[in-house]
């Protein structure tokens, strides 16, 4: 009876980890998707769906994928596991452990940016014939090594997730917003610059935002009692192991994002425009382009709003049960994991299906609130409205992901994972050079949903075999409730939406839509959820203890 006791006790104390790890890395990220968000539609206002917006996005996301990759990917979760049964094991091995970490990925950074930067300037001085494409590249020429800055920032954030701290990790993105938007206003406002010289400057925000978030971990780990400084224990087994993970954990856990970019490589190759001309040619033949400049602005537009619900609730649940779930492997409690992923899948579908559904419903009130003004106009509010609702269809599979890449990464597995993200990434390049043919721009954002569940499917045929069919327990139960109170809340949004049909469609009046069809349609939710006894809603309303 008191080894239960004990394990009630242990999981209780788990339960109140996640739900105070969450809480406290949504509410952080609650600010940076908001201020993210005051920043895109900035973005919006001076740039458009433009051409200068296109060079700004292909510009930006090599380095900005680096801080997905490490920032909510690779390194902390290579790391968070060797470095938690280490800490269990020998404190001092741990200290050892994190100073390796950080000095590896620092030097090891600054030789892949150092030939980054050589390929980046030679491309550009010898083979970049259009203008466009020369700006790009020098555009990812500067923001290169914010990719050294981001990643240490990575590995500190794991170390202060192992020890329960959340608050310090989750600004950090709070940081780069805070950043570029105060470099937006300045160059428009007081420098008056154009368009092209603005974005360089914008990029130089990137670098000083790095720093910044280097600079907020260093108190945080005083207050858990790790002093990071340099270390070389290169040769022993917990940072091999480490180093052996992070590679195809870096394809695993990022497969979404990974796919974004072929989104965006495949529209910028596919667009037309007034330097280009309408047609391209393959193997003699003229074929029009399926796309015109402003496509991968279009797609940055659209995929800033299905990753505000991704950010703020999928990754943040995700990081917030990572460390309990390598606490549990390290403890080999296995049956106590497969809880905790159950609950953690069950979790996901309560969140990710109304957002679904509530994305598709106000995506266009929405996107007309909050980008169209300036340079973006109706039509790029109706083009992003497709690419969106397209987008938001791969909801579920963004969360599950998340969950359960890391799932594996618990047990030191990261094969499974980079072998399913690879057939994704493979997928999705075919899907695109497809669909885009007959759907447009909203066919790679629909091929990039699709591909987040094949990667999940893949994913949890291998984690059944490993945990037994108990991972999925309750699920069937929840999934059915959680659509029954979503077809609640849609219903209620759609008459709201009638209601409000004799408004003007202009943006001050789409806020108002989508103020009213908010709260009317999540209140319905939560209702829902009360009456058909959806435990998941605890998550979001459970008192902490």
């Amino acid at each position: 009876m008191a080894a239960a006791a004990r394990r009630g006790g242990l999981l209780s104390g788990n339960k109140t980890f996640m739900i105070k790890g969450f809480r406290q890395i949504a509410s952080f990220t609650v600010l940076s998707r908001i201020l993210g968000l005051l920043r895109e539609m900035t973005f919006a206002s001076f740039f458009g769906a433009s051409g200068v917006m296109d060079i700004w996005v292909i510009g930006f996301k090599i380095p900005n994928l680096a801080r997905r990759l490490f920032g909510e990917g690779a390194a902390s979760s290579s790391f968070i596991p060797v470095y938690s049964q280490k800490l269990q094991e020998d404190p001092k091995q741990a200290q050892e452990l994190a100073n390796t970490a950080v000095t590896v990925i620092t030097v090891l950074l600054t030789a892949i940016v150092i030939v980054g930067e050589a390929f980046i300037w030679i491309y550009y001085g010898f083979f970049a014939t259009l203008e466009g494409t020369k700006q790009m590249y020098a555009l990812s020429g500067i923001m290169l090594p914010y990719m050294i800055l981001v990643c240490v920032v990575a590995i500190l954030g794991g170390v202060l997730n192992t020890h329960r701290h959340f608050a310090a990790p989750a600004a950090a993105p709070l940081i780069l917003n805070i950043f570029l938007l105060g470099a937006l206003w300045y160059t428009e406002k007081i420098l008056h610059t154009p368009g092209i010289r603005q974005v360089y400057y914008i990029s130089i925000a990137v670098l000083l935002a790095g720093l910044a978030q280097l600079a907020i971990q260093i108190p945080a780990l005083k207050s858990v009692g790790v002093t990071i400084g340099a270390g070389w224990q290169v040769h022993s087994d917990a940072f091999k192991k480490i180093f052996l993970l992070m590679a195809p954990m870096i394809l695993g856990l990022a497969a979404t994002q990974i796919n974004t970019l072929v989104d965006d490589i495949t529209a910028k190759c596919l667009s037309g425009s007034a330097e280009k001309g309408e047609f391209f040619y393959l193997f003699g033949t003229q074929i029009k382009y399926p796309l015109w400049e402003g496509t991968v602005a279009r797609l940055f537009y659209a995929q800033r709003l299905y990753q505000f619900p991704l950010g703020v609730l999928g990754i943040s649940l995700a990081v917030a049960i990572f460390p309990v779930m390598s606490a549990q492997v390290a403890k080999k409690d296995f049956s106590g994991l497969s809880k905790s992923i159950s609950s953690g899948l069950r979790t996901s579908i309560f969140i990710a299906l109304p957002a679904t559904a509530g994305l598709i419903l106000i995506g266009k009130p929405l996107i007309s609130a909050i980008y169209q003004r300036g340079l973006f106009t109706a039509n790029d509010t109706l083009i992003t409205t497709k690419i969106l609702s397209c987008f938001s269809l791969g909801l579920c599979g963004y969360f599950a992901q998340q969950l359960i890449t890391r799932a594996f990464y618990s047990f030191q597995d990261s094969k499974m994972p980079a072998i399913s993200a690879a057939i994704a990434v493979g997928v999705n390049l075919v899907l695109n050079l497809t669909l885009v043919w007959f759907i447009g721009a909203a066919g790679l954002a629909l091929s990039t949903a699709l591909c987040s569940y094949l990667q999940v499917f893949f994913l949890l045929i291998v984690l059944q075999k490993k945990l037994g069919s108990s991972l999925l327990d309750g699920l069937p139960a929840v999934a059915l409730k959680t659509i029954a109170a979503t077809i609640a809340m849609t219903l209620t949004g759609l008459l709201a939406l009638y209601l409000l049909r004799n408004l003007p469609h202009r943006s001050r009046f789409d806020i108002i839509r989508v103020i009213v069809v908010v709260i009317s349609s999540a209140s319905v939710y939560i209702l829902a959820a009360k009456v058909l006894k959806i435990d998941e809603l605890k998550l979001l309303t459970a008192k902490n203890k």
